[in-house]
């Protein structure tokens, strides 16, 4: 079996079609949440997941109807904002609908956006083994949250970031995404280039913040 794995989508249409485009076939699609944010295509992005995969609710989908949660974010503020704005009243209440984890493949896979009891925390790559006493009978943890790809046997179980597909923070700006099979307790990391100048235009169009766009090609 094989599972494609994708996180932290934040409204780039672009880069999703890129990794979508560059997805071998996979048996199911799981993305581990936040859809929205920072970038300038919500509408399209809500679209796109929730008619081809299964979803968990990130900390800005869970805020589609807050922005002001962030307003000493500039970048997070603003693309929440404007989200808000975009959506549909029937978009924003499937994002208010995303349960905050999911379990897959009769167990073997648990699906969550952060970290397995506190959520919203950020579990970094060097945080992983902290993790073995939150685990449970799961083979595979898949999470993201943190923008960084990384997978480590933690205990007797996979742990994957499959990265960020709209905004990578590890100095790598191409969109990330994983393979995992659940059954093997294997994992293929994957990056993929996008036209990454055509999103920066239509954050100029959008009016959002220039570091939403300058981050994009920094990679962080």
């Amino acid at each position: 079996m094989r599972i494609g794995v994708i996180s932290d989508i934040h409204s780039n249409r672009v880069a999703l079609d890129a990794v979508l485009a560059a997805m071998p076939s996979v048996d199911r699609l799981v993305c581990a949440g936040d859809v929205i944010g920072y970038n300038p295509h919500p509408a399209e992005c809500v679209e796109i997941v929730r008619g081809s995969m299964a979803c968990v609710q990130g900390n800005h989908d869970r805020a589609v109807d807050t922005p002001s949660r962030y307003r000493s974010n500039e970048s997070a503020y603003e693309g929440l904002r404007y989200a808000a704005e975009q959506l549909e009243e029937e978009q924003r209440e499937w994002l208010r609908s995303l349960p905050p984890s999911r379990t897959l493949c009769e167990g073997r896979i648990r699906v969550i956006h952060s970290h397995p009891t506190n959520r919203g925390q950020y579990v970094r790559p060097e945080g992983f083994p902290a993790l073995e006493p939150h685990l449970g009978e799961e083979r595979v943890l898949v999470l993201g949250h943190t923008h960084v790809q990384h997978h480590e046997m933690v205990g007797g179980t996979l742990v994957v970031n499959p990265g960020s597909v709209g905004q990578p923070r590890d100095r790598d700006p191409r969109a990330a995404f994983a393979l995992v099979d659940p059954e093997e307790q294997t994992v293929e990391e994957h990056r993929v280039s996008y036209d990454i100048d055509r999103v920066q235009a239509a954050i100029g169009t959008a009016d959002l913040p220039s570091w939403t766009s300058t981050r994009l090609e920094r990679g962080r």
